[in-house]
């Protein structure tokens, strides 16, 4: 499988090791990232993704990456990625981490370590959904920043693939619908679509703001509103949206069946327009 990388100021082979064994991104998971899509070798949404960068370092109290650098980074590994593996879609992944730290969860002053790398977007397939026994703290230190502190997300997500699923599903500690380990949940009902709100302490999903914007744009119904955990069970109809899905029904959660929703199926086309209209919305 290709991989085009970034670090340290050039491209790289990917295989050659580039991080020192103290970088805190590596000992603590004290570090940010992005993911976003490669469509014909330029990137969908990284004003926003970047921006979303930003506020997760600044949430997370690490300094805020360079962003000339990181476009220029961005810009490299595309048009590599681009040269390599002409009209494939990829995956673009933008990681940021607090730099050399101690061999503990302090932190040392200096510089942040940046790195850009793409890969094929894997075939997603059926998407089923597993609902977990475990919660999300919505009033976390890290909820709604996107963090490489993954382990909850790994675990997750094994768990979920232990169960027959592709993507796990988090309540919160109310009791309430969050997020999956790396999608954001639309339930569609009788007045339109709807989405968990972010005090629920899911993510600020790049493309669940899109499709909040969007459909309201199409003249779609769509709206924010905390909702039980076991409203994904109860609803007919379940969506998915995520950077390198857009919006996808989902097809069973915890075994039991649900059919494409109308709006979601709508949504998935004006989507799929939309994001080849304006590549950088």
């Amino acid at each position: 499988m290709t991989t085009i990388a970034w670090a340290h100021g050039a491209l790289i082979d990917p295989t050659t090791p580039q991080l020192s064994v103290l970088d805190h991104g590596f000992v603590v998971g004290d570090g940010v990232f992005e993911t976003c899509e490669l469509i014909d070798g330029a990137p969908f949404a990284l004003t926003r993704h970047l921006e979303r960068l930003r506020a997760s370092a600044l949430g997370l109290g690490i300094a805020v990456p360079d962003e000339a650098v990181v476009r220029d980074a961005v810009a490299q590994v595309s048009q590599a990625w681009h040269s390599a593996e002409p009209g494939t879609t990829a995956r673009l992944r933008i990681t940021w981490t607090a730099g050399l730290g101690p061999l503990g969860s302090d932190r040392y002053e200096g510089p942040g370590t940046l790195v850009v790398a793409a890969s094929a977007v894997p075939s997603h397939g059926e998407v089923r959904l597993h609902v977990l026994p475990w919660t999300r703290n919505e009033r976390g230190a890290l909820a709604g920043l996107k963090t490489t502190s993954y382990g909850e997300n790994a675990m997750a997500l094994a768990r979920a693939r232990a169960h027959g699923a592709a993507e796990a599903i988090f309540g919160n500690t109310r009791g309430e619908l969050c997020e999956g380990t790396g999608t954001n949940v639309f339930l569609e009902d009788a007045e339109g679509l709807v989405t968990p709100p972010l005090s629920s302490g899911c993510l600020a999903g790049v493309t669940r703001a899109l499709v909040l914007e969007w459909a309201v744009e199409a003249g779609v119904a769509v709206r924010e509103e905390a909702l039980p955990l076991r409203a994904i069970h109860d609803a007919q109809h379940v969506a998915i949206t995520s950077s390198t899905r857009g919006i996808a029904a989902v097809a069973a959660v915890d075994g039991e069946p649900k059919l494409p929703g109308r709006l979601t199926l709508a949504m998935g086309e004006i989507f799929a327009a939309r994001r080849l209209e304006r590549m950088d919305p």
